[in-house]
């Protein structure tokens, strides 16, 4: 691990680091599924900060975290040592438990190609969950559908991609995001996409002649596991996501794009499989942890006596999409639906928040198969869902559906009286205009969704996020659901009292 040189001058044989054995943190450092007792902390040592072919390669070593409730580490806490090998992408990834809630807390990672030669990241913080018993402020910024393979090289025409000076730091809505400062970042499904580029819509592109460029990926779908996880190195490379997820606890869901393949279910015919979408979304993203209590990917956290949050898992337990509508075909399964059930009727938030990578209200395109809202899809179950939610009166009690999967901001409500709100995708590059109620060729032909706000021409059309704020007026809570576009421009907003 060392080379050893000799020095002319003195005669000693000197230790050092050979320039090439250097590691480095090209993805930075992240605080993921923050409680209000525990954290999950993650980075990957990679060899160089720059990418090549794309790619960043990861590097062997060891790294530790250390925490503090000041930035000089005056009493830590810190983890044992963990090895970055190739067999978990070079990950170090730390679960951190017995925390104080509502707290600041400042991270740090140590890190090196063994554990004497060691350098100090920088130092990132989270905030951890106020809990049952206490009240405060939080905000979270929610988003869905980052496309980088969109932003970077067009809608399969080259003319169509990104084009500010910025380009090479990330997608600028991540600049916005940040400058609001939210507590929270939620990443709501189709974190990447394993199938853009793919190759029929590149062939077909090239037919048109509308020269589309090839991407990292030769104009192809990723089909094995080191493309999938190269789509995550591409991605979270970039400087903006660092800045941050430094300071910014996160939350993770997973939808099609980054599970398999566009609207994919457990039994279709694609090379990454079913159980390998599973497995890569664990590895990737701080989402579960063996020394954890947390194992499924859906799971609920309180976070102040104002508000709870439940993320739910639209993948790992559907039926086939082409499985005949009924009693039987399920999206969430009855485990997942009796956990919903069960969490819901015990909780006594103000605000409880159902986070979804896919829509129960939409409308969405008729065509469909996919989710909750579909006819041919996934319908009957979310409409007994909602009834259940209106039957328990707990549209009475501030429940709202926050959903991504959609390309185009709205919030509208359900004839039973469910609202939701939906983020739309994070680059203009990846936006289109939405479905509106009464459309023949939406979910919803009689228009019986009433919609507040919707992007439902190309004039609005828009990439963003949603920010949600949740504080108190007077004593008494209040949410705030803020729509804004990829550059920080508020474009709808809401606000809505403790019932």
């Amino acid at each position: 691990m060392k080379n050893i040189i000799s020095c002319m001058v003195c005669g000693l044989l000197l230790p050092l680091v050979s320039l090439a054995q250097q590691v480095f943190l090209g993805q930075g450092i992240v605080a993921g599924e923050v409680t209000d007792s525990s954290v999950i902390l993650q980075s990957r040592l990679t060899a160089s900060t720059k990418k090549v072919n794309g790619d960043l390669k990861g590097a062997k070593g060891y790294g530790k975290f250390e925490l503090a409730l000041d930035a000089d580490f005056e009493q830590v806490i810190g983890t044992r040592w963990h090895s970055a090998l190739p067999e978990n992408d070079f990950i170090i990834k730390a679960y951190v438990g017995n925390l104080i809630p509502g707290e600041k807390y400042y991270y740090r990672l140590k890190y090196g190609i063994d554990k004497e030669n060691i350098t100090v990241s920088d130092i990132g913080s989270f905030q951890t969950l106020f809990g049952a018993e206490k009240e405060g402020d939080i905000s979270i910024a929610l988003t869905t559908c980052i496309n980088y393979y969109f932003y970077y090289y067009g809608r399969y025409n080259q003319k169509k991609a990104y084009k500010g000076q910025d380009k090479a730091l990330g997608y600028p809505a991540l600049k916005a995001i940040k400058k609001l400062n939210p507590t929270y970042f939620i990443g709501n499904g189709d974190n990447v996409y394993f199938d853009h580029p793919n190759d029929s819509q590149y062939q077909r592109a090239l037919k048109k002649g509308e020269q589309p460029h090839p991407g990292d990926f030769g104009g192809k779908e990723v089909k094995d596991e080191a493309g999938m996880r190269k789509k995550y190195h591409q991605q979270f490379s970039l400087p903006r996501f660092h800045d941050l997820f430094k300071n910014t606890g996160t939350y993770w869901t997973k939808d099609d794009h980054d599970y398999r393949a566009n609207d994919a279910d457990t039994i279709m015919k694609f090379p990454i499989s079913h159980a390998l979408g599973i497995k890569n979304f664990r590895e990737q993203l701080p989402v579960t942890h063996p020394e954890g209590n947390q194992k499924e990917t859906y799971r609920t956290h309180r976070m102040s006596k104002d508000v709870q949050v439940w993320f739910l898992e639209g993948r790992d337990y559907r039926s086939p999409n082409k499985q005949k509508p009924g009693l039987k075909k399920t999206m969430l399964g009855a485990a997942q639906i009796t956990w919903l059930k069960t969490t819901l009727l015990q909780s006594d938030a103000t605000f409880k928040l159902i986070v979804s990578p896919t829509p129960i209200v939409g409308p969405d395109d008729g065509y469909k198969n996919d989710n909750l809202v579909n006819d041919k899809g996934f319908r009957y179950e979310g409409e007994a869902l909602m009834q259940w939610f209106k039957d328990q009166g707990l549209l009475e009690k501030n429940l709202y559906w926050l959903t991504g999967d959609r390309h185009w901001q709205y919030h509208a409500q359900h004839p039973t009286g469910l609202e939701e709100f939906c983020s739309g995708t994070l680059d203009d590059n990846n936006a289109r205009k939405g479905r509106l109620a009464g459309d023949s060729k939406s979910s919803d032909p009689k228009g019986l969704i009433k919609q507040f706000y919707i992007q439902a021409d190309e004039a609005s059309v828009s990439g963003g996020f949603l920010f949600i704020h949740l504080k108190r007026k007077k004593k008494k809570a209040v949410a705030l659901f803020d729509f804004y576009d990829e550059e920080g421009t508020l474009l709808y907003s809401i606000q809505k009292k403790a019932k």
